[in-house]
């Protein structure tokens, strides 16, 4: 298998449209199986043993036929990353055609995460709203902020823990949803999440691929909404692949995140909110990295594929 990867092996620097979790320029690893083109792109801080479930993930595609798929486009979220100023959201939404929902990254700092909601309905009246908090605050501060930022459709990971989000859970009524609180976790399976959250959020990559991400939601019984990892155009093909797989899909996905890349390997567009569920051949021309970086990757996807046996 670590054959296969190298023989094709790719990587490539995609920029970022403003700074997103930090991040302004995306690295992926790309590589070529049998069933088509893979992506592995843990971000460069994750460790090789949380980068493992993303190369299980990219083997799984490279090599795995697609599933059943219950649809042939999946309708998407707006992602606003956590910047202020009518023209800047404005600028960033413009990118996501047609999305009637959007999701709010928040959580640094209250004051300008009430002036950004408050801008996007401006910008966006008739739009359905949704945050994302990252495991950022404690069940007080979460209590306070969700009393004050008037009517969403779901907070993403407010708190940290399962603890704390059962004690939010308890005091508010707003739908909660779970992401690092299952991708983090060493076991997903056995994250005990009744009274905690109301809806999964399925990442394809973080997860280790279509097969598992779809077991896991089996195990858990609970609605989900699948999201992108900031991935190329060939990830997000692959996200969208498991949300179509998903017979009973009832909100909006995270898969638009392309539109945060000023360049990308393939062409995903959004249309009146949707998008097509397709494979992608990546073109390079000018996004390949150094030699240094090429080496960097292969020495990481090495060491994590030792990790796989």
């Amino acid at each position: 298998m670590l054959d296969l990867i190298l023989d094709s092996l790719r990587v490539v620097s995609l920029p970022t449209k403003t700074n997103f979790r930090g991040v302004n320029q995306r690295e992926v690893a790309l590589f070529q199986g049998p069933e088509g083109w893979a992506e592995f792109s843990p971000f460069l801080e994750y460790s090789d043993e949380e980068s493992a479930r993303w190369l299980s993930c990219a083997i799984e595609a490279a090599t795995v036929p697609t599933p059943h798929l219950f649809r042939k486009t999946i309708a998407v979220n707006a992602t606003l990353p956590a910047l202020n100023g009518e023209s800047e959201i404005t600028r960033i939404l413009s990118a996501f055609p047609g999305c009637t929902t959007i999701k709010i990254k928040v959580g640094e700092n209250k004051e300008e995460d009430l002036v950004r909601i408050a801008t996007v309905r401006k910008i966006a009246p008739d739009a359905k709203l949704r945050i994302d908090v990252n495991g950022l605050w404690k069940v007080d501060q979460a209590t306070r902020f969700l009393e004050l930022c008037g009517d969403i459709e779901y907070v993403e990971q407010p708190c940290a823990s399962i603890e704390e989000l059962r004690e939010l859970k308890s005091r508010v009524n707003v739908k909660i949803v779970g992401d690092e609180i299952l991708r983090k976790s060493k076991n997903p399976f056995e994250v005990e999440l009744e009274g905690a959250i109301d809806i999964l959020m399925l990442k394809v990559q973080p997860l280790g691929g279509i097969t598992q991400a779809k077991k896991l939601a089996e195990h858990h019984q609970l609605p989900v909404v699948v999201s992108s990892a900031l991935e190329s155009a060939i990830g997000i093909s692959y996200g969208l692949k498991l949300a179509a797989s998903i017979e009973r899909l009832d909100y909006a996905c995270g898969l638009a995140t392309a539109s945060l890349l000023n360049s990308n390997v393939g062409d995903l567009p959004i249309i009146d909110g949707i998008i097509e569920v397709t494979d992608i051949e990546p073109q390079f021309d000018g996004l390949e990295v150094s030699a240094d970086r090429y080496e960097w990757w292969k020495n990481r996807i090495m060491r994590t594929a030792a990790l796989l046996g």
